[in-house]
C-alpha cells in the first residue's frame, strides 16, 4: 500500500483562503498551511525524486522548503497589478539540473480546489527557447510527430497554450508542421480528481502521468541541447 500525502483539509485550507486572501487571516492560520499544505507536498516530492531519476537522471524532485521544487505561496507582487498576496494552489516544477528554470521544459503539478493539473513541457518560454524548439520541430519533423503522437503521450496528454495567428518569421508557411510551430506555448496537460489526490495511489499516478510524459519531454530537452 502506497503513502496517502494529501488530505481533504489540504482543499480546506486553499478554499477558506480564497475566501479570506489577506494577511490578517494568513498569519494565525500560517501553521495549518505548513502542516496540511506544505508538508505533505514536500514528503511527496522526496518520495517522488527516485522515481523521475529513473525517467530522467537530469531532471530534479528538490524537497527543500524553499529554493527547491515547490513554490512559495507568496505572489509576487513587484509586477502585478493583482494584489492579492497569497496563491490558491499548491505547485511544484520539477526542471533539468542544467535548463534555466522556468524557460526550459519541466514535469509540472498544480494542485487546488478548482483542479489537480499534471503538465509537461515549457510555459510562455523566452524567445530564444521558443527558437529552438521551433528550430528543432521544423528540422526533425519525423522525430517530433512520434513525440506528440505517441501511444502513451496522446492517451494521456492534451495539447495546450497559445498559438501565433500566422506562421512566425523565418518559417517556411507550407511546412508540414507549420501549425505546431506556429506554438507560443509547446506543453501537454492532464487532470486528475481529488479522490484520485488524496488516494495512497496518486504517487504511482503521478510518476506514471510524467512517464507517459516522457516522449515529449525528450524531444524538447534534446531541442534546447540538453541531455535526456
Amino acid at each position: 500500500m502506497g503513502t496517502r500525502y494529501f488530505t481533504p483539509r489540504f482543499f480546506e485550507f486553499f478554499e477558506e483562503l480564497s475566501r479570506n486572501n489577506n494577511r490578517d487571516w494568513f498569519i494565525p492560520n500560517k501553521p495549518r498551511y505548513e502542516h496540511d499544505v506544505r508538508e505533505p507536498m514536500l514528503a511527496f516530492i522526496a518520495d517522488f525524486a527516485p522515481r523521475l531519476s529513473k525517467i530522467s537522471p537530469r531532471y530534479v524532485a528538490d524537497p527543500r522548503p524553499s529554493g527547491g521544487s515547490m513554490m512559495r505561496i507568496y505572489r509576487n507582487l513587484r509586477f502585478s497589478r493583482d494584489k492579492i498576496p497569497y496563491r490558491t494552489n499548491a505547485a511544484a516544477a520539477f526542471g533539468h539540473r542544467d535548463g534555466m528554470h522556468f524557460s526550459s521544459p519541466s514535469f509540472y503539478l498544480s494542485l487546488s480546489p478548482a483542479e489537480a493539473f499534471a503538465g509537461v513541457g515549457v510555459w510562455h518560454p523566452q524567445p530564444e527557447t521558443t527558437a529552438k524548439i521551433r528550430d528543432a520541430i521544423a528540422a526533425h519533423p519525423a522525430k517530433w510527430k512520434s513525440a506528440i503522437n505517441d501511444k502513451r503521450f496522446k492517451a494521456r496528454f492534451e495539447m495546450m497554450g497559445d498559438m501565433l495567428s500566422r506562421p512566425p518569421k523565418g518559417y517556411d508557411a507550407a511546412h508540414p508542421m507549420i501549425e505546431d510551430i506556429k506554438r507560443k506555448d509547446f506543453v501537454g496537460g492532464t487532470e486528475f480528481t481529488r479522490k484520485e489526490v488524496c488516494s495512497a495511489e496518486f504517487l504511482d499516478l503521478f510518476s506514471k502521468a510524467c512517464t507517459d510524459g516522457s516522449p515529449f519531454m525528450k524531444f524538447l530537452t534534446e531541442a534546447m541541447g540538453l541531455k535526456w
